[in-house]
């Protein structure tokens, strides 16, 4: 029986991808500060396997 623990490293990531995306979503953002928080995402996300 394969065991999948749930790290707190995986946990923190999560956390801090929900914040970008509510801030992503609810902020009155530049252009560049959108772009750059959209790389931020996509950076956690793929760290996380979530292509």
């Amino acid at each position: 029986m394969a065991s999948n623990k749930y790290t707190c490293n995986e946990y923190r990531q999560e956390m801090i991808l929900m914040a970008l995306k509510r801030r992503l979503a609810t902020s009155t953002l530049t252009p560049k500060e959108e772009q750059e928080l959209k790389a931020e995402i996509q950076r956690i996300q793929e760290s996380m396997g979530m292509d």
